[in-house]
């Protein structure tokens, strides 16, 4: 069992800008195309923590991220950026949910 603290999956998501909307991290959370330290996800509240590794499709590029903190509150761009290492993908120079 994993202990520390941990925020739902989509909701990390939303926060890290990573989705545009909540409702939209929870659909890709239940589409089976997100991993979340190499295993399938399928459900949105899933826990992630500081040191996981989430991987999933945005068109016709794979983007990996290493979760780096959580957060409390969906703040800009730049603190959210803070959220997370981007291990595979573009580098972003605007908001990933923009392009």
């Amino acid at each position: 069992m994993v202990h520390g603290p941990g925020l739902r999956l989509d909701k990390w998501l939303w926060f890290a800008r990573l989705a545009p909307s909540r409702s939209d991290a929870q659909a890709l959370c239940e589409s089976r195309r997100l991993r979340l330290d190499g295993r399938v996800i399928d459900r949105s509240c899933a826990r992630v923590r500081p040191g996981n590794v989430i991987a999933f499709a945005r068109g016709d590029r794979v983007i990996a991220v290493r979760v780096e903190a959580l957060a409390e509150r969906r703040g800009p761009f730049a603190e959210a950026q803070q959220l997370y290492t981007l291990l595979v993908g573009e580098p972003a120079a605007a908001p990933l949910e923009a392009a």
